[in-house]
């Protein structure tokens, strides 16, 4: 009796089985109809983009060539005629984005003195190619005598590039007279300029004349009327116009206490001496590179840190040094009537002449969802736009000791000196912030580990250096009995004795290249994507220089 039992169960559970094996089949095919209907989709819309908008004939040079303008590039390809034994050349075709192309204009031909008219010659694409990290200005000429087919062309291409919503048509320009070697008009004028003026791009120029002078301009500028804010400068120059721009975006949203994001993006057209931001955004000290990214309207959103003390905003930025960055500073602005390389070079090895540590309470919060180590792993995919002010979820890390320097820097800081970064492996943009603190060493290490930034790697590889990625990092200084720091020194590598602080007196920090002094504790909080900047994430920068002090 048991077997004709175990039938009706044995079918039932085969029965089972078939089931879900269809309703597995049958969810495979659904999520493949699904993918084919989404590459159906994709391919459907890359005809419409590949879609020809324009077929023509122009002469590229001294040769006829058969062009295709479609609404994502150009193409050109040599029309070559058939040869009577049947052979036939390889035609040199080639091709160019409209993605890169910032300007056309109807070329003609004009007398000596004429400023309109002619007879058409044909259009000229002025476009945008990459050599590297630099970006280069270049221009492809169409050749046609019609005036018909040159017009069709032109407001075809016109209406085209009008599509690139990012590209600035109306532009608030700042330009620091006094930055570095005083030629930041020049840079504006013989470099910039021009290539503003191509894209059809209307500016409004303002020359500050002194510290403060573009904060009170932004604070009464009607920033509706532009699409974007330039900054022809060095890193100071820069910070100040963030801060602004921040501090304007706070009064416009009614909220004095929490940073708001700045409306208007910000391009930065170096004309400093390190010209680190700049250095981050582009990999190159290069004005038309700069100018070029502006134009075209790349868009790179990058975290900021505001610095207060005593909880008063002191500023907004993107790099802090206390200790040895601070004191170098202070020492440099003391000869500024020096050269910028030798008062850098002058400043760097008196400060480790006289390298004494600080003594400080360190504390820090780190950045949620990310190592806590921020040189092992780039943590790309976390919330970006959440604002780490966690203080009652996450408890401070406090440490208190010597330290000869301590850094913190929102940005990699690229530079020429340092062209993977003071802050390897920090995005513009990961909610975090780099701390590096150097324990007390000896004077020979330390060299060793400022020595590194130069090369690749393995700046870091040293038991007194520490490093986390951080929200919040709080450094309050004590008041030391020692020696003092115009004391001669000894025979040696002083390690254990401090600085002097009398009461009441300042501590140097570098802010973003500039010195500002602060008696009390400074907190440094991250904001995430608090501006955007003109240009885009690079890995390395550019680098010929190199320091033969150290």
């Amino acid at each position: 009796m048991s077997e004709p039992e175990e039938l009706p169960q044995r079918e039932q559970r085969e029965s089972t089985k078939k089931k879900k094996k269809t309703k597995r089949s049958g969810k495979k095919k659904k999520e493949q109809r699904e993918g084919e209907e989404q590459v159906e989709f994709e391919q459907e819309v890359q005809s419409v983009s590949e879609c020809v908008v324009l077929h023509g004939i122009f002469k590229l040079g001294k040769k006829s060539h058969d062009v295709l303008l479609t609404r994502t590039k150009l193409t050109w390809t040599p029309i070559i005629p058939e040869n009577p034994t049947g052979e036939t050349g390889v035609p040199q075709s080639g091709e160019v984005l409209l993605q890169d192309i910032f300007a056309v204009k109807v070329k003609r031909r004009r007398a000596a003195g004429q400023e309109s008219g002619g007879p058409v010659l044909g259009v000229a694409l002025f476009w945008c190619r990459r050599k590297g990290r630099r970006l280069e200005e270049d221009t492809l000429h169409l050749h046609n005598a019609s005036s018909e087919h040159t017009h069709t062309w032109y407001n075809t291409l016109k209406e085209l590039l009008t599509g690139f919503s990012n590209r600035p048509t109306n532009l608030k320009v700042f330009i620091n007279p006094s930055s570095h070697k005083k030629e930041a008009v020049h840079i504006y004028r013989d470099h910039v300029a021009p290539l503003f003026k191509m894209a059809d791009i209307r500016t409004d120029i303002t020359v500050t004349e002194r510290k403060g002078h573009v904060l009170s301009v932004i604070k009464e500028c009607k920033l509706d009327e532009y699409d974007g804010v330039v900054c022809v400068g060095g890193d100071g120059s820069v910070a100040e116009l963030c801060h602004a721009l921040v501090l304007r975006a706070q009064l416009d949203a009614d909220s004095p206490e929490k940073p708001v994001r700045a409306t208007l993006p910000l391009g930065i057209i170096p004309a400093g001496s390190t010209d680190v931001v700049s250095c981050s955004v582009h990999g190159v000290r290069d004005p038309v590179t700069a100018a070029l990214h502006i134009v075209l309207g790349h868009l790179q959103q990058v975290d900021m840190c505001s610095f207060s003390s005593h909880g008063q905003l002191v500023c907004f930025g993107f790099s802090a040094m206390f200790g040895f960055g601070g004191r170098s500073l202070a020492r440099a602005e003391k000869k500024r009537w020096m050269p910028s390389s030798r008062r850098r070079e002058y400043a760097l090895v008196k400060t480790l002449a006289r390298l004494r540590p600080e003594d400080c309470q360190l504390s820090f919060l780190s950045a949620r969802k990310s190592n806590s180590n921020l040189f092992v792993q780039r943590d790309k995919d976390q919330d970006q736009d959440q604002d780490p002010k966690s203080e009652g979820e996450e408890s401070w890390v406090t440490n208190q000791g010597l330290y000869l320097s301590i850094s913190i820097m929102s940005i990699p800081c690229l530079s020429p000196h340092a062209p993977q970064g003071l802050a390897p492996n920090t995005s513009l943009a990961n909610g975090s912030a780099a701390l590096i603190a150097v324990g007390n060493t000896s004077r020979s290490e330390f060299i060793k580990h400022l020595k590194r930034y130069s090369s690749s790697t393995g700046q870091f590889n040293f038991s007194f250096v520490e490093t986390h990625a951080v929200s919040a990092v709080k450094i309050r200084p004590c008041s030391l009995i020692g020696c003092s720091e115009d004391e001669s020194e000894e025979e040696g590598d002083l390690k254990t004795t401090p600085f002097i602080h009398a009461e009441g007196t300042t501590f140097p920090w570098n802010i973003d290249g500039e010195l500002v002094e602060i008696a009390n504790e400074v907190l440094i909080r991250v904001h995430p994507r608090l501006i955007t900047l003109y240009g885009e994430e690079v890995e390395e920068a550019e680098s010929s220089v190199s320091c033969s002090c150290i």
